[in-house]
C-alpha cells in the first residue's frame, strides 16, 4: 500500500462555483511518463519516486485523484484574434486543485489534453506528444531566462492516437501556475452581470497575486496587473519571444506567460515576424505584442468598471489613467533591458534605434548578435562584423558603443547563448514523437542553463541552416 498523500485544495472551485464545472479526466489506455521535472516536483513537496510509479503517473493524467480533491474545468470568455467569445473555458483541460509551494503560496496543478469537457466546442479534448513537449521545453527555457512563466511538471504519453493532419501519439501535460485566472475570467464574470461574482473573482486575484491595503483595492489590482503584464511583454521582446496567440484568455492576472501553442523565438531580427499558421492578419506579430497587451488590458478594465467606482464616468476615468501606466512601465523595463544587453548604464536612444535598424536591414540573428557583442566589448569585433553585410554601418556603430565602456561579463549574464531554436525544437519533437527522447533531453540541457556557454553545445547556439526554410507553427488542437 502506498503511504504517499497528496493534499490538493480546491480554493478556486469553492470561491467561484459559478465558474467551476466538476469534471473528471478521461481514462488513459497506456500511460507512460515521458519527462518529469524533478525540481518543480520538489518545490511542490511531491515525492519523485512516487510520481514515477503507477499512482503518481495516474495523478499526472488525472485518473488517480487524491481524496478530497475536486477537479474542475474552468469557465472563461475571451477575445480570440479580436473577436469576442462569451463562453470558452477549459475544453481539454482540468484544474486538479492547488498545492502549497515551497514559498508558502499556492500553485495550480492543471492538466492539458485530459479529454473533452462541456467547453470543448467540437474539439476532441486531446493533445499530441509534440505540442505538449513544446510547452515543456519552452516554458522551462523561459523560466531559465528569468521570465515569469507557468512551469511544466510532466508530460505523459497516453497510448491513445490523436487525429490531426495525421494520427499522432497522444499525451497529457501537467502544468503548474500561480493560478489560471486570466483576463478572460473577468470578461466571463462581467458578462453575467453578477457584480458579486465579479467581486469574488477580483478578491481571489488580490489574495493570490496582488495583495493590497489600498483604499480602492480593485483599482490597485488593475494597476498591478498592468505593471506585471507590461514588464512581462518587455521581457519577451528582449529575448525575441513570439507568443503567437495573445488572446485575452491567454493573458494571466499573475503576469506569468501561459499557453505555449504556436510560440517561437525570432532568429533574424524583424518586428513583422509571424510564426502562427492561423495568424493570417499578423495581429500577434513580434513587434505588435506590446500594443496587443495594452489592448487586452483595456478589455480587463472594461470588465472591472463596476468595481472601480459607483459612477461609471468616474470608473472609466480611473481605468484610463491606470492603463496609461502600461507604456511607462513597458518603456522602463525594455530600456533597462536593452542597456543591460549592451552592457552599458546609459546610451543615446538614437544609438539603440540605429542598432535595431541595422539588425533588421542586415537580417542579423538577434540572439547570436547580443551574445557575440561581449566579444567585441573585450576587443575583438570580428565575430560581430561577420554577421553583417553592411560592414561600413556596423563599423560606424561599434566605436560609438565602445566609447560607453560596456561591461562584457555583465553582458554574458543577460544575453543567452542558448534559446530553443526553432529547428532544434522541431528536431527534438519529431524524434520524441517517434519514440526517441535523447534530442529532447539534449535540448533541455542547453536551454535550461542558457547563459552558461559549454563546449560541445555549439549547434545549440547556431541559427537554423538556410535549407530549414521559413518556419510555421501550429496550435496543436
Amino acid at each position: 500500500m502506498s503511504t504517499v498523500t497528496v493534499a490538493l485544495s480546491d480554493q478556486f472551485a469553492r470561491a467561484l462555483p459559478e465558474m467551476a464545472l466538476a469534471w473528471q479526466a478521461e481514462p488513459v489506455p497506456e500511460p507512460r511518463l515521458l519527462v518529469l521535472n524533478e525540481a518543480v516536483a520538489g518545490e511542490l513537496g511531491l515525492d519523485v519516486g512516487w510520481l514515477r510509479g503507477p499512482e503518481g503517473v495516474g495523478l499526472l493524467v488525472g485518473t488517480h485523484v487524491p481524496a478530497g480533491a475536486n477537479p474542475v474545468a474552468q469557465a472563461y470568455a475571451g477575445h480570440q484574434f479580436g473577436h469576442y467569445s462569451p463562453r470558452l473555458g477549459d475544453g481539454r483541460a482540468l484544474l486538479l486543485g492547488e498545492l502549497v509551494h515551497a514559498d508558502g503560496r499556492l500553485r495550480d496543478l492543471h492538466l492539458k489534453g485530459s479529454g473533452r469537457t462541456t467547453f470543448a466546442r467540437g474539439g476532441d479534448g486531446l493533445a499530441a506528444v509534440g505540442p505538449m513537449l513544446r510547452e515543456y521545453v519552452i516554458s522551462e527555457a523561459m523560466h531559465a531566462l528569468g521570465i515569469p512563466t507557468t512551469r511544466s511538471l510532466a508530460v505523459v504519453a497516453t497510448g491513445r492516437p490523436v487525429p490531426r493532419e495525421t494520427m499522432l501519439p497522444g499525451a497529457v501535460l501537467a502544468r503548474v501556475a500561480s493560478s489560471h485566472l486570466r483576463v478572460g475570467s473577468f470578461q466571463y464574470a462581467r458578462a453575467t452581470d453578477d457584480v458579486d461574482l465579479l467581486r469574488r473573482l477580483a478578491d481571489l486575484a488580490i489574495e493570490r497575486h496582488h495583495p493590497t491595503d489600498a483604499d480602492n483595492r480593485y483599482l490597485a489590482l488593475f494597476e498591478s496587473v498592468v505593471a506585471a503584464q507590461a514588464s512581462l511583454v518587455a521581457r519577451w521582446m528582449l529575448v525575441g519571444f513570439v507568443h503567437g496567440v495573445m488572446n485575452t484568455d491567454n493573458m494571466t492576472i499573475s503576469g506569468e506567460t501561459i499557453d505555449y501553442g504556436p510560440c517561437a523565438f525570432i532568429e533574424a531580427f524583424d518586428p513583422d515576424t509571424v510564426f502562427s499558421s492561423i495568424d493570417h492578419g499578423a495581429r500577434y506579430a513580434y513587434g505588435n505584442q506590446p500594443a496587443i497587451a495594452e489592448w487586452n488590458l483595456a478589455r480587463l478594465a472594461e470588465a472591472l468598471l463596476p468595481l472601480l467606482a459607483d459612477d461609471q464616468e468616474r470608473a472609466i476615468a480611473l481605468a484610463v489613467e491606470a492603463l496609461g501606466g502600461f507604456r511607462r512601465t513597458y518603456n522602463d523595463v525594455w530600456t533597462a533591458g536593452v542597456l543591460a544587453k549592451l552592457g552599458v548604464r546609459e546610451a543615446d536612444p538614437a544609438l539603440v534605434n540605429e542598432l535595431l535598424d541595422l539588425l533588421q536591414a542586415n537580417h542579423v540573428d538577434h540572439t547570436l548578435f547580443h551574445r557575440l557583442l561581449s566579444t567585441a566589448a573585450r576587443g575583438n569585433p570580428e565575430p560581430v562584423r561577420e554577421l553583417f553585410t553592411d560592414l561600413a554601418a556596423i563599423d560606424a556603430w561599434l566605436p560609438r558603443w565602445r566609447e560607453l565602456s560596456p561591461d562584457a561579463d555583465a553582458m554574458d549574464r543577460v544575453n543567452p547563448a542558448y534559446i530553443p531554436r526553432n529547428h532544434l525544437v522541431e528536431e527534438a519533437l519529431t524524434a520524441a514523437t517517434d519514440g526517441d527522447l535523447e534530442p529532447l533531453h539534449s535540448l533541455l540541457a542547453a536551454v535550461t542553463a542558457p547563459f552558461d556557454e559549454r563546449p560541445g553545445l555549439e549547434r545549440y547556439a547556431t541559427p537554423a541552416p538556410q535549407d530549414f526554410g521559413s518556419y510555421q507553427t501550429f496550435c496543436g488542437t
